[in-house]
């Protein structure tokens, strides 16, 4: 009987968590209503409280509990910056909720930035300071400066982004067209040689 309790307790929380994704990446921290949420997961919204505590921390959660898999999926190569801008370029066009999700967080920063975020990306920042000592990346950029320009390439095109024009869904060969040269720009930039800083 526990074992029931504790499998209807997980699959509540994933359709919370599902439902929270759908609320925030529209809305955002502010605008979105734990009312909908529940109305949406079919619970109560005393049980989101109770799981989640506040909306913050149901937001945080719900951040890195698709942003996780992103890490594990999205192979950091710091020797091969091109393919990696044309992996997240891929993972950011197939997850546009996500990339709303992560334009609010930056946009309101009312929550605390998950951990494995930060060190996710402390963790690259040092790959490429390895990479840029060993010759694979040039010296012109900083390791940090290097990492957001690639990440920002790579997610320029998501509906998310208000500069970059955001593609049909079955504009299959412009996308793979764009990918190329996203690809191609991060190569250049990251073995640019003695810029000035």
């Amino acid at each position: 009987m526990a074992g029931v309790q504790v499998r209807n307790a997980e699959a509540t929380k994933e359709r919370i968590l599902e439902a929270a994704m759908a609320e925030f990446s529209s809305y955002g921290i502010a605008g979105a209503r734990v009312d909908r949420i529940a109305k949406t997961a079919g619970c109560n919204k005393n049980l989101i409280y109770i799981y989640f505590e506040n909306k913050e921390t149901l937001f945080t959660t719900v951040l890195s509990h698709y942003l996780v898999p992103a890490y594990d999926d999205l192979a950091f190569t710091p020797d091969d910056l091109g393919g990696y801008a044309g992996r997240v370029f891929d993972f950011s066009m197939a997850h546009p909720a996500l990339m709303r999700l992560l334009a609010w967080f930056s946009l309101e920063q009312k929550t605390n930035s998950p951990e494995e975020r930060s060190s996710s990306h402390a963790a690259k920042v040092l790959a490429l300071s390895k990479a840029r000592e060993a010759g694979y990346v040039g010296n012109a950029f900083p390791p940090e400066f290097l990492l957001t320009v690639v990440m920002t390439l790579a997610t320029a095109w998501t509906a998310a982004n208000p500069f970059g024009l955001s593609l049909e869904p079955d504009a299959i060969q412009d996308r793979d067209k764009l990918k190329k040269r996203i690809a191609a720009a991060v190569r250049l930039i990251a073995s640019a040689q003695d810029v000035l800083d």
